[in-house]
């Protein structure tokens, strides 16, 4: 990896680097802060729709939990970059900055829009070698907090710590995921279901701690296109240890993010370093 910028943030760095990845074939980029002294875990956090990987490090506030609790994070963008696929760039919900962290299957986009294999295969490997961390716990935000519900629940041996914020948490029932899975992943709706943390969760799959959630009741797209309490229903359909916090007043916002995040910190942290 090639360091692009390190900036001392309490007691640690916040630092920002690039790679080429195997999975996507293009330059990928992301962000980290290691806290001074002793790391208990690494976080990967999964951002939303229109983001980059500088977004959540410079907006969240999160480096002083961090610190407080021994954990580093990591960042990555939020798809391929330097392609001109058909339909990439036509929209702010598909394509450039849109990848939904699942490996796509319709022509061209499958060779480099394989945002699942990136985080589960490439990235974790390049933080054991580059950080020597290997116990992680993963989280996000909206189109990323679907990603980190759905890897979390996908790959239980891997994260050993789960949670979201606004998360888009049953896609094949709303627009943005429908949008999403047509364009990576064609008609077949039974792909579809393994991408969807409700689907998920019906299917069997389960996580041995509680997944935690934050979700504010002002989000302009609660109601239509993150369903919360469909994945309250799920959830305890099946026994899956969870927690719904319902911020009343809260937007989509970073500043509603910026608001909890320590919150989320601490639960990885309670998980990690048990």
């Amino acid at each position: 990896m090639q360091k692009l910028k390190s900036h001392k943030t309490f007691g640690g760095r916040t630092e920002f680097w690039s790679h080429p990845s195997r999975e996507t074939k293009t330059t990928m980029k992301l962000s980290s802060f290691i806290p001074e002294g002793p790391v208990h875990g690494c976080l990967i956090w999964l951002s939303g729709l229109t983001c980059t990987e500088e977004n959540f490090i410079t907006k969240a506030g999160a480096q002083r939990s961090l610190a407080e609790h021994g954990l580093m994070v990591v960042a990555p963008d939020t798809s391929p970059r330097g392609l001109n696929l058909p339909g990439e760039h036509d929209s702010y919900d598909f394509g450039s900055g849109a990848g939904f962290y699942l490996d796509a299957r319709t022509p061209g986009y499958d060779q480099h829009y394989r945002m699942e294999s990136y985080i589960v295969r490439e990235l974790v490997a390049l933080i054991h070698e580059q950080f020597k961390i290997s116990r992680l716990g993963i989280l996000g935000h909206s189109m990323g907090g679907h990603g980190a519900l759905t890897l979390g629940l996908r790959y239980p041996a891997l994260f050993a710590s789960i949670s979201a914020l606004s998360p888009i948490v049953n896609p094949s029932a709303v627009p943005w995921g429908i949008k999403a899975f047509q364009g990576y992943l064609g008609e077949d709706r039974e792909l579809w279901r393994e991408h969807d943390s409700c689907e998920l969760l019906k299917r069997g799959h389960r996580h041995a701690a509680p997944i935690l959630i934050h979700q504010g009741t002002q989000d302009e797209f609660f109601e239509t296109q993150l369903l919360t309490r469909n994945f309250e229903e799920a959830a305890r359909a099946v026994d899956q240890n969870h927690k719904v916090v319902y911020a009343e007043g809260y937007d989509h916002s970073y500043y509603f993010i910026s608001s909890f995040i320590g919150e989320h910190v601490r639960h990885h942290a309670e998980q990690l370093r048990s």
